[in-house]
């Protein structure tokens, strides 16, 4: 069965454009014109993958991102006239695992959505054993790649699949240091076209749902220079 994709878009003629090129690369395709509509499709039948536009309206693509994430861990992806840095770090910390600036290719997108199935897959078909990244039993931290998941006092944490992919590949070998551009070139693939920045950001997000305290760190510690390093606990 095809994946389906959402396409979030105010622009009659860029959703058509994208419609046709993810229909060609094999995707089932819905679509949405505003927030709201997006929102009651998501509530209906959650697609695959989302591609969100940011400017939409009265309820903008901000809102509807959070409002996804709410309920859903599915990939999704900014497209938007907004390039500056603090558009792009608003974007991410609502919920987006890439962004894209317009103008664009039509092809850069289906490749981001195609790095974001390897992703999935990647999740999904790792058996490597369980980690524990934090022994205090009063708030037990473990990594479970076979599942696709990280489970905190026995739930699971609410990652997307970047946010996990990310975790994975720091937990790969505890106590390395990665550099930012390493981490986009694991998780990434693309590489986002060389900006660490979204690196940063969805490592601050990750933080948010797995530290005891995300403002100091214990267990994706920052090594000021050189990236980031996994110390379990």
């Amino acid at each position: 069965m095809p994946l389906q994709v959402l396409i979030v878009e105010d622009d009659d003629r860029i959703r058509a454009v994208l419609r046709l090129a993810l229909e060609d690369e094999g995707y089932q395709v819905a679509e949405a014109g505003d927030a709201d509509t997006a929102l009651d499709l998501t509530r209906k039948a959650m697609p695959d993958l989302m591609i969100v536009d940011l400017m939409l309206g009265a309820t903008d693509g901000y809102t509807c991102i959070r409002e996804v994430r709410r309920s859903s861990d599915i990939p999704i992806v900014v497209v938007s006239a907004r390039s500056d840095t603090h558009d792009i770090v608003a974007g991410l910390e609502a919920g987006a695992d890439d962004y894209v600036t317009k103008p664009f290719q039509v092809k850069e997108i289906t490749a981001r959505l195609r790095a974001l199935r390897r992703r999935l897959r990647t999740a999904a078909d790792d058996a490597e054993p369980d980690i524990v990244l934090d022994a205090d039993p009063r708030r037990s931290l473990v990594l479970s790649r076979a599942r696709g998941a990280a489970r905190l006092d026995g739930q699971d944490v609410p990652l997307t699949v970047t946010e996990f992919r990310l975790l994975s590949e720091l937990a790969r070998i505890p106590g390395r240091v990665l550099s930012r551009q390493a981490l986009l070139e694991a998780v990434w693939e693309h590489g986002f076209y060389g900006d660490e920045r979204i690196v940063d950001v969805h490592i601050r997000r990750l933080r948010t749902k797995i530290e005891r305290d995300p403002g100091h760190p214990a267990i994706v510690v920052t090594v000021r220079g050189l990236g980031y390093r996994l110390d379990p606990r």
